[in-house]
């Protein structure tokens, strides 16, 4: 079954609550997906997964110094041709996803747009868009061919197709 892992790097609880909504989002289109403090990431979950998704509250209009480091250390888990998601939490300017969303693009990676970026605390809405954003994952996810050869297709795999407002951007 294909695997998303969800890193971040909250200092308020915001991105965390961002991190958590996605998961839930993905595991609704039944997709494998956890989230993990980018302290508490394995390099070998990253390696094996199908798709990562990184968020960072913004600090300075850059993301935090600790994000920047795990996202240079990304390069040796071989990410290339993954799917990527960026998003974060800010209280003026909200930087940080797209500058993540640079760094997965110079790895390879291919990056859902757009990033997802929420003022302050994330409301009701907020967390609904985030669950479509773990749904988007999911569904892009699924339309990757298996290490095995064998493609597995939106069809086959049980899910409806995704329309506006319910998965989609």
């Amino acid at each position: 079954m294909p695997g998303v892992i969800v890193v971040y790097l909250s200092t308020s609880g915001n991105t965390k609550a961002m991190a958590d909504a996605i998961v839930e989002g993905a595991i609704s289109r039944n997709v494998d997906a956890k989230a993990v403090n980018f302290n508490e990431a394995k390099m070998e979950d990253i390696k094996v997964a199908d798709a990562i998704a990184i968020g960072s509250s913004t600090f300075n209009y850059r993301m935090l110094p600790p994000m920047e480091k795990f996202l240079q250390n990304l390069e040796k888990a071989n990410v290339k041709g993954k799917v990527g998601a960026a998003f974060g939490s800010y209280g003026w300017s909200g930087e940080a996803p797209v500058l993540i969303a640079e760094k997965m693009r110079e790895l390879g990676m291919k990056v859902l747009d757009p990033v997802l970026r929420i003022q302050y605390q994330p409301a009701e809405k907020d967390l609904e868009e985030c669950k479509r954003l773990g749904k988007d994952i999911a569904v892009k996810v699924k339309k990757i061919p298996e290490k095995h050869g064998k493609s597995t297709s939106i069809e086959d795999a049980g899910v409806q197709e995704v329309k506006m407002g319910e998965g989609g951007h």
